[in-house]
């Protein structure tokens, strides 16, 4: 088969992603590095953006771990494969995880050489697999919900629940009974934007009133489902063209944003 891997590295040390961007010769694997994130609520909101098909996910990170992560993502990308990375003295924490279906633990500081040879693995189990981010299911699957007005139903279901930061595309699919590739093309085609460009409109809106108010930008963090401060203030800002901290000093002298 002739198909290219994507691989998202998730890890709170941009660092240690770094590293393993230069050091693995991904393109001799037939696989590149499609995406990163620093925290598992940043990569819970931009899977479905990067489409992966392995993810290296560090157990120790801030406002979702490792663990956490792996619950959500195993829940809702049942082939994904994930290989949890763990120093030594978090191992034991890992092995919380052994009731998941993780592919692989590493420990760090982990090798080239045991990382090719994982991924080697990986490569003949995904070798022998359907691409499983292809729209290879019934478009519906019992739902309720009809196909003609699955986006305004599901633009609600975000206005009502864009502070629930475990909301992403494929949760919003599962929750209706629609194939998240086919849910993606649809809601794309009637409103225009893709789907987590929308839930992160929804949410910045929603900031920027709270930031009105002059509330610290940890509070809204929370209160608009993104809980790592460093995620929320890059979305901020592309949104809102400035700094939350900028935004609010912005407000609070009456020169608007």
């Amino acid at each position: 088969m002739d198909r290219k891997y994507r691989v998202m590295i998730i890890d709170d040390e941009q660092s240690a992603r770094k590293l393993m961007r230069a050091s693995i010769d991904w393109a001799s694997l037939n696989m590149e590095v499609v995406g990163e994130a620093a925290s598992g609520i940043e990569a819970i909101n931009t899977i479905d953006e990067y489409k992966p098909d392995i993810a290296f996910v560090d157990i120790s990170m801030p406002f979702m771990d490792g663990i956490e992560f792996t619950q959500v993502a195993t829940g809702r990308y049942p082939n994904l494969i994930i290989i949890i990375m763990t120093a030594i003295d978090k191992f034991e924490y890992a092995r919380k995880c052994v009731s998941l279906p993780v592919f692989e633990y590493m420990l760090k500081p982990m090798v080239r050489a045991e990382i090719t040879e994982v991924l080697e693995r990986v490569k003949g189990k995904l070798d022998n697999s359907p691409d499983f981010w292809e729209d290879s299911k019934m478009v519906m699957e019992g739902s309720s919900v009809s196909k003609a007005d699955a986006a305004e139903t599901i633009k609600r279901y975000v206005e009502e629940n864009y502070a629930d930061s475990k909301l992403n595309l494929a949760f919003i699919a599962q929750h209706f009974g629609f194939s998240a590739s086919y849910l993606s093309r649809k809601f794309k085609q009637d409103t225009g934007k893709n789907f987590i460009e929308y839930l992160t409109g929804v949410r910045m809106t929603k900031a920027m009133d709270i930031a009105r108010k002059g509330h610290k930008m940890y509070q809204a963090a929370a209160e608009v489902g993104i809980p790592d401060p460093n995620y929320f203030g890059r979305c901020f800002k592309k949104y809102a063209g400035m700094s939350y901290s900028d935004y609010v000093n912005a407000e609070s002298y009456g020169t608007g944003a």
